[in-house]
């Protein structure tokens, strides 16, 4: 009986001091509707707190996950999330947008933002004033950024983003073309000439439009001319002269030196 006792005494002073702490306050949004949460949302975009945007976001697609705030949410979010420099989550909810409204009429939006986030994301590898080799870098998001607004002027040639991402297409075409020269003038430098000759046929192959072209048929001219391979040097050097008859590579010419020897 005394054991019971105590076991009930100390249940009543459990009991009671579960009434010392204070519930947990109900969050103010609570009970907002979805018009209210959008609104909210976009109010602290427009003040540029893009984490508290995107947690309102999510509540709003969490507690209203059908009907045009929902479907708009999604969209909106990827931009928040771009701002906020978290771009593995701006791309997964541009693509996630893509996949659940393929017909939706700003879909085009999503896609130009995905471009968008990667086109920025990857920039810094073309900065050749960098200290890191560049044979040591990937352009993946580049190549993905020229691939995504390629689609998205193939699909949506009538979008109001289809001018400016054929611009920013026709900046990314040279770009990777001189990533992948200035990793065939890498191979040429330390004396790997095959490789050399092979990535500056691959450049023009694969950018064929590209003016980091002129560079990597004289890559092609200094690869073969070491290799000994005269046939291969003389047909680049023909290809050279009659797509960049001006091109700086000849000046050596007047100055009576052998113009492929230029560096």
């Amino acid at each position: 009986m005394r054991s019971l006792a105590v076991l009930a005494a100390l249940l009543s002073l459990l009991l009671a001091g579960c009434g010392l702490f204070p519930d947990k306050p109900e969050e103010p949004e609570a009970n907002w509707s979805a018009a209210k949460l959008y609104s909210e949302a976009r109010s602290a975009m427009s003040e540029g707190i893009y984490d508290k945007a995107i947690k309102l976001f999510e509540k709003l697609e969490s507690r209203y996950p059908y009907g045009r705030y929902a479907q708009q949410a999604q969209l909106e979010i990827a931009y928040a999330y771009y701002k906020n420099y978290e771009p593995a989550s701006a791309i997964s909810a541009c693509d996630r947008f893509i996949r659940l409204h393929p017909n939706h009429p700003n879909v085009d939006y999503a896609y130009y933002l995905k471009g968008l986030v990667n086109f920025n994301e990857d920039l810094g590898i073309f900065s050749f004033l960098s200290e890191q080799d560049q044979s040591e870098r990937d352009p993946k998001a580049a190549r993905e950024s020229f691939s995504t607004f390629r689609e998205l002027v193939a699909k949506f040639p009538e979008s109001k983003y289809a001018a400016d991402s054929a611009k920013r297409m026709a900046y990314l075409l040279n770009a990777l073309a001189s990533h992948e020269v200035h990793v065939a003038r890498y191979y040429l430098k330390r004396g790997a000439y095959v490789a050399a000759a092979n990535r500056a046929q691959e450049t023009i192959r694969t950018y064929p439009d590209a003016p980091a072209n002129e560079e990597a048929l004289f890559i092609m001219v200094k690869a073969y001319d070491a290799l000994d391979m005269k046939d291969l040097r003389n047909d680049a050097e023909r290809v050279m002269r009659k797509n960049f008859p001006k091109s700086k590579y000849f000046s050596n010419i007047e100055e009576g030196g052998a113009w492929w020897k230029f560096w």
